[in-house]
């Protein structure tokens, strides 16, 4: 088994909060919010030149409300739900589980509560609709 698979199931057996779909879709939204929607990339201190993205842990909460709306549209909430990921807060547990077995890595100004309280779920995916007056 190779260290990153062997990693994650050390991990899922340690923190069965969250399900191995929540773990590849906080990681797929990391890579969504560098390449797709070109965030703000800042030099890790003492990283090296291929390592150089990093997001702060806000950006990182938008850029996955974005991701799953992408992915999931109306039923973002309900998936995620269904991953047991409930709040913002849930990213930021999931992070930093990822960066304790060294799957993501943190710079030195990072904290796990800059994931809390970014926006509310039943707000941020709730279904919307506009309107038009046009007749057309």
């Amino acid at each position: 088994m190779n260290e990153h698979l062997l990693a994650i199931v050390e991990l899922l057996q340690q923190d069965q909060r969250y399900h191995l779909e929540a773990y590849q879709f906080v990681r797929e939204a990391l890579a969504y919010a560098q390449k797709v929607m070109k965030m703000p990339a800042a030099k890790d201190e003492g990283s090296e030149a291929k390592q150089d993205h990093h997001l702060t842990g806000q950006q990182l909460c938008q850029a996955i409300r974005e991701f799953a709306l992408e992915q999931y549209g109306f039923m973002a909430k309900t998936v995620l739900n269904s991953w047991g990921i409930h709040t913002t807060g849930d990213f930021g547990e999931i992070v930093y589980n990822l960066i304790r077995v060294r799957e993501m890595r943190k710079s030195k100004t990072d904290h796990r509560e800059d994931f809390d309280d970014q926006y509310d779920f039943d707000v941020a995916f709730e279904p919307r609709f506009e309107l038009s007056t046009d007749a057309t």
